[in-house]
């Protein structure tokens, strides 16, 4: 079944909820079950594989452990909940089941939701949506590939975060921008860190990156944060069902306030955190160590997340931030002074601006900074615009295409690697930190790149700009003699202008 088709259903099954529920509370009661139907179906796989090779090791959960797959009692496992799913007693079923999962697996101590008994849960919808997912295959190979669970996370905070007042960063980020800014970094080992790490996808992809260029997963080390409790949960549960050995902190906590991983050097930060947020608690962290570059404005925390993430990069650490357009040009309240001093410091290897509508609560457009300790080309950096790519998948919605991150990512790493590199205008640049100053370290690729080169009639952008200057300037010299023309012309019938 199709990705969509699924999300779609579940959407339906969910919104029978709506009389009542909170509308952000009844999200979670889905992606609860897609957990436990994911993990019972997992279960039941290597179950069956047991079975066929020797019914005696089918119950040894040391087969299961050793390839990463959760212990699932007899009462948790869907079959046992889909044959009680039209009981008045449904809710404490898979409250039991969610309870009895956590008990067997300490890695997901205090992370499953277990609210399904509640009075204000319609047990009859709940067993609809049971219905509804028997027959559908959430743990297998290709549910897995297709990162169900992060999809449907995406979907539905797409859907509430009007109703529950979300910003437009502080969401599940898009597949498609996650693997660009993964492809960028290229994270093959060492330790990963996200401050503001949602449901988890940086991290997800960051593994997918590594198995994909036949790396070892077990040399990536995953350390993050998120502020948001019931986030936070899902985050644990997303990286949990996947195998990650994440390190997310024992609780949800803000990291400005609360940072968890205050000791952290990190090869690799990989963040898109809220944007343009305007009430961060600065008053408490004015002489705060990490702001190195500067003290951050009270309201706007992009330069402080910068800031933070800058502390957190080891000696030859590196950087992929998606934050609002803002950040790139913006002389408020000191803004402009600390985005001097990182550039000073020769920091920021690549700026790229993405296009619009990329995000589903937020159609601004948005860019990624690439920073970087260590670069290759001392002084310099790229700026891409990318701002014409991407497929619209539907009337609000854009996705970046495999052809647009391979675009941009092999004109980062060629340049990186100053291997069949030129710059192309009104795409690529490549800048000196002088140039950025005349600019008046706008960072803005926009400045840099120029327009396109060429014109769609095929004429070349500065032959036909030579053209139409000449030509204007003909038309005004012929325009000025016409005048005077009439005015003598006027004189000569009696009239004075």
């Amino acid at each position: 079944m199709a990705v969509i088709g699924f999300e779609e259903k579940l959407w339906a099954a969910a919104d029978k909820l709506r009389n009542n529920m909170d509308s952000g509370e009844y999200k979670h009661v889905v992606l609860g079950l897609i957990f436990l139907k994911y993990v019972s179906d997992s279960f039941n796989e290597k179950w069956q594989e047991l079975m066929d090779l020797d019914p005696d090791f089918a119950e040894d959960r040391d087969a299961y452990m050793a390839e990463g797959i959760f212990w699932v009692p007899a009462n948790a496992r869907w079959s046992f909940i889909a044959e009680h799913a039209k009981t008045p007693e449904i809710g404490k079923v898979v409250d039991n089941a969610l309870d009895a999962i956590e008990k067997e697996n300490v890695t997901l101590k205090g992370v499953l939701p277990k609210s399904y008994a509640r009075p204000e849960l319609d047990k009859r919808i709940l067993g609809e949506i049971i219905d509804l997912f028997t027959n559908m295959n959430v743990g297998g190979k290709e549910a897995k590939e297709k990162d169900i669970l992060g999809r449907v996370y995406e979907y539905f905070l797409g859907k509430f975060a009007a109703n529950e007042g979300k910003g437009g960063g502080e969401f599940y980020t898009p597949k498609s921008v996650v693997k660009l800014m993964v492809e960028m970094l290229q994270p093959y080992k060492g330790y990963v860190y996200d401050p503001a790490c949602g449901s988890g996808g940086m991290f997800v992809q960051s593994l997918k990156f590594v198995e994909e260029h036949s790396g070892n997963k077990f040399d990536i080390s995953v350390y993050g944060q998120e502020s948001n409790p019931t986030t936070w949960k899902l985050a644990k549960m997303n990286l949990a069902i996947r195998g990650i050995e994440g390190n997310l902190g024992t609780k949800n906590a803000d990291t400005f306030h609360n940072d968890l991983h205050r000791t952290l050097k990190a090869d690799y930060v990989l963040a898109n955190p809220p944007f343009n947020d305007s009430d961060w608690g600065q008053p408490v962290l004015i002489d705060d160590p990490r702001w190195k570059f500067g003290t951050p404005p009270a309201g706007n925390a992009n330069f402080a997340w910068i800031e933070h993430m800058i502390d957190k990069m080891s000696q030859n650490g590196k950087a992929a931030i998606v934050l609002a357009n803002g950040s790139l040009s913006s002389n408020t309240l000191g803004e402009g002074e600390i985005r001097k001093n990182i550039i000073e410091a020769d920091l920021v290897e690549a700026i790229v601006t993405l296009p619009d509508k990329l995000f589903y609560t937020t159609g601004i457009s948005v860019c990624l900074w690439i920073l970087n300790r260590n670069k290759r080309h001392k002084g310099k950096t790229i700026f891409i615009d990318s701002r014409k790519h991407g497929t619209m998948v539907s009337r609000r919605l854009r996705e970046l295409t495999d052809a647009d991150i391979q675009k941009v990512v092999e004109t980062f790493i060629n340049w990186k690697n100053t291997k069949e590199y030129e710059d192309i205008p009104g795409f690529c640049k490549e800048a000196t930190i002088k140039e950025i100053q005349k600019n008046k370290y706008s960072l803005t690729p926009g400045r840099y790149v120029g327009a396109e080169e060429e014109a769609r009639d095929g004429e070349l952008f500065e032959e036909k700009m030579e053209r139409l200057t000449t030509t204007l300037g003909q038309q005004f010299k012929a325009s000025k003699l016409l005048e005077e023309e009439i005015r003598k012309q006027l004189e000569g019938i009696g009239f004075e202008i």
